[in-house]
C-alpha cells in the first residue's frame, strides 16, 4: 500500500494515536514504530509508523553496501535499531508512541499524520505547519533540479 494524505488528530493522555481508517487495514498485521530519518537539517522530527516487512526493506536497503564495521555504518544501524519499536494496533485501532520517540519528535498532544508513501509520519501539529509552509515554497526549485547531475 502507498501511504498518502494528511490527517489533523490528537493523541489521548496516554501517547494513543488512532490510526487514519484508511490505514489500518495495511497495518493489522502490526507496526514499527521508529524514529524519522530527515533528510535537512532544521526539519522537524517525526514518528514513522511502518509495517514490518516495509521496515526491514527500507532498513536493509538503506544499509545494504556498506561496511558493516565502518564506523558510519554501526551508527546508522544503531540508530535504525535503537530507535524503533515493534507494535499493535489495540481494538479501538490505536497504537502508543513510546516515550523516546514522545521525546525525540517533541510532540505534543496536536498531532498531524502524513502518508508518506511507504510509511505514516507522525509530526507535531506546529511544526509542521511551519515546516510545511516553507517546503512549499521550495518545490519549483527541488522539481527544477531533478536529473541535474551537477
Amino acid at each position: 500500500m502507498i501511504f498518502r494524505g494528511t490527517f489533523e488528530h490528537a493523541l489521548d493522555a496516554k501517547h494513543r494515536l488512532t490510526v487514519p481508517a484508511k490505514f489500518r487495514a495495511a497495518l493489522s498485521g502490526g507496526v514499527v514504530l521508529a524514529a524519522s530519518h530527515e533528510v535537512s537539517s532544521g526539519s522537524p522530527r517525526s514518528v514513522s509508523i511502518w509495517t514490518p516487512d516495509g521496515y526491514e526493506a527500507f532498513t536493509t536497503q538503506t544499509l545494504s553496501g556498506l561496511n558493516p564495521s565502518s564506523p558510519r555504518a554501526r551508527e546508522l544501524g544503531r540508530f535504525f535499531f535503537n530507535s524503533s519499536f515493534d507494535s499493535e494496533l489495540d481494538s479501538a485501532n490505536r497504537v502508543m508512541i513510546p516515550p523516546p520517540l514522545m521525546r525525540y519528535a517533541d510532540l505534543d498532544k496536536e498531532v498531524i499524520v502524513t502518508g508518506s508513501g511507504k510509511c505514516i509520519e507522525v509530526w507535531d501539529r506546529k511544526r509542521y505547519d511551519g515546516y510545511r509552509d516553507d517546503f512549499l515554497t521550495r518545490i519549483p526549485e527541488i522539481a527544477a533540479s531533478l536529473g541535474d547531475t551537477a
